[in-house]
Order: C-alpha cells, then structure tokens, then sequence
C-alpha cells in the first residue's frame, strides 16, 4: 500500500501576515506588488480567502486586483517571516515521512507508506499533522491523503482551508471523474479552453478521450494528461529539495500586445524575485526571460553575468534589455516571466555588488 499526503499551506503569505498582526483577521489582505491607487505594477503574489470572494487570485495584475477590492488590505511581502514559518512547519513534517518532498515554500509532499498499516491509519497521521502545526505555528493547512502525488495534490485543495480529503485506491475514479478538468494538476486556462472545445468538461470527460488525439493535441503532456485523469501516477516522492532558482510569472487575463505594458509588469515581477533572493540570502549570475505567445509557442532569453550580484537595477536592466526583442512585431502575448539561478549564498564570495 502507497500513502502519500500533500500538505499545502493556506492562503500562506496572508496567514503568516494575520498571525503576526492579529488586527487584520477577517479582512481581504492581498500580499503583492504596491497597487499605487489602482495604477501600480506587478502582481499579486497571495491572496486572503477574504479577498478571493472578489476575485482576487495569485498572479493577477495588482492593478485589477485594485479595481476588484479597491479597499482592500495591499502589503508588500515579507519573505524572511514567510521563510522561517515555512522551515519550522517543513521541520515539522519530515518526522513523520519515510520520503520528504518540498514542493516549495508552502507545499510538500510525504510518503508515510512504512509509517503505517492501513489507509485509516494515514488519514489519522494527516489529522495529527493538521492539529500539529495549527498548535506549534498557529496556522494551518489542507492534507490530501492518496494513493498517488496527483491525487494527493487534487485532495489538498479540495475543502479549503483547513480541510482534510481522502482517496481511497478502490474511490479513485469515483472521486476524480466529476471534477472540473481545471482541478487536474498542469491545466490551466489556456489548455482548459482547448479541452472545452473539445466538449471535455469534467475529468471523467478526459479519461474517456482519445489518448492518441490528445497526444496529438498536447504531445507527451496529453499522455501524461489521459493518465492521470484515469487516476495512473506511479512518481515517486523524491526527498531532495533544493532552490536551484527564483522566478515570477504572470498570465494575462486577455492576451496583450502593450508593449509598454508588459515591460511595466516585469519590472514588478522583477521587484518580487528581487526581495525573495534578498530574504534567502543569495546572489545570482543568470537571468532568464520568458514569453508566451497566443498561440502557447514559448521563447525564453537568458544572460549570465560575469560576477554574482544581486542588485535590482542590474536585474531590471538586463530583463528588459532581454525581453525587447520578443516583444516587438505586434505579437500578442499570453505570459511574460522572469527568472534568476546560478544562486550562491551571499556569504560565500566577498563580492558586494
């Protein structure tokens, strides 16, 4: 028997803020870019489930997030506080693993297969999880308990917040099938669109499909897509986890062809993968750009600099040098990102810059 639990943290960036300021409980928090009345780049890195009934969403432009909940709370992130909440909740749950798997600052997976001797006693080792970092870190978090990575992701975000799913191996389809297509790990707006086209609404929708017509649609990834939809994932937990780089991405709600206002954007996302280096203390050599077109064809610049740093206007100056070229030709665009690696800690070179 395989059970795997995916903890995901609430609302996390939000819930580290009330924790630390109690007033703000109960108020739509949106931790981010600065809105600057509505007119501000970057964009929304957390939301509170308070401000997720205005339809407010990670990734969105700060400026629409104004516009949905312009009196809404706006901080900008605290990434050392968001750090150290999640090394001691990770601290937490590797105890309890056979294999540990941090899928990043909020997010992990366990393997607790030898840990146990039924499914009954893995949804009891979650509940136990749940009430141990609600204790110790006063926050919480959602446990999905499955058979499978994929289905122990799906479960976690499936009562929120604070929720608790379990998926028995003989439930698997009963459970996946009626789901939104968009529930199923790697859909996003744009392949969701494509499958609706295709009257593929649900999970079940999916598993019933073609797999060689979704291989023909998506490539590999559709096989993967068919598979998983019929509940098939044998990953295993791969214990190490390590921040090789830091990157920010935003989806456009409309694909754009504002040049000016893309640029506007990744300066925001750079101002973001700038603080998280800065709370991390690291310094990086590489930038990456990347740029999605409508059509999903995807080209990405990067730049390796000859000195580690980690200054904000090299790191804007060089992604916008970068970026310029893919945005010429009127294009429109669906995504734009940034990223930085070739990460070393600040204290291991004498270079300040």
């Amino acid at each position: 028997m395989r059970a795997i639990l995916h903890v995901d943290l609430d609302a996390f960036f939000p819930a580290v803020e009330v924790r630390e300021h109690p007033e703000l409980k109960g108020k739509p928090l949106i931790v981010g870019a600065d809105p600057k009345g509505g007119k501000g780049r970057g964009v929304v890195s957390s939301a509170s489930y308070e401000a997720r009934k205005y339809g407010i969403r990670s990734a969105m432009p700060i400026s629409r997030a104004w516009k949905l909940c312009p009196k809404g709370i706006y901080l900008r992130p605290h990434f050392d506080l968001y750090i150290k909440a999640s090394n001691s909740i990770m601290n937490i749950l590797k105890i309890h693993a056979d294999k540990f798997e941090q899928g990043g600052i909020d997010e992990a997976y366990l393997d607790v297969s030898s840990q146990v001797e039924d499914f009954d006693q893995a949804v009891q080792l979650a509940r136990n999880l749940m009430q141990e970092v609600l204790d110790k870190e006063n926050l919480t978090c959602s446990i999905g308990v499955a058979p499978s990575k994929m289905l122990a992701k799906i479960g976690s975000d499936y009562r929120k917040p604070y929720g608790l799913t379990a998926v028995k191996e003989e439930d698997v389809k009963e459970f996946l099938f009626p789901l939104k297509i968009r529930k199923m790990p790697g859909v996003g707006p744009k392949t969701e669109g494509r499958l609706k086209e295709l009257k593929i609404e649900t999970i079940g929708d999916l598993a019933c499909a073609s797999p060689q017509m979704l291989t023909r649609l998506f490539g590999v990834w559709g096989a993967r897509l068919h598979e998983f939809a019929n509940g098939f994932d044998h990953s295993e937990v791969i214990e190490e986890y390590e921040t090789k780089s830091v990157g920010r991405d935003t989806t456009f709600e409309r694909d754009v062809d504002d040049a000016e206002l893309m640029q506007r954007i990744l300066d925001g996302l750079a101002e973001e993968v700038h603080e998280d280096v800065i709370a991390n203390g690291f310094k990086f050599k590489t930038i990456t750009v990347k740029v999605r077109y409508q059509h999903f064809d995807t080209h990405t610049r990067a730049k390796s600099l000859s000195f580690p740093t980690n200054d904000l206007a090299i790191l804007k100056n060089s992604a916008l040098r970068l970026i310029s070229p893919l945005l010429r030709g009127n294009r429109k665009v669906r995504l734009i990102g940034i990223r930085v690696s070739n990460l070393i800690l600040s204290n291991q070179q004498s270079d300040t810059r």
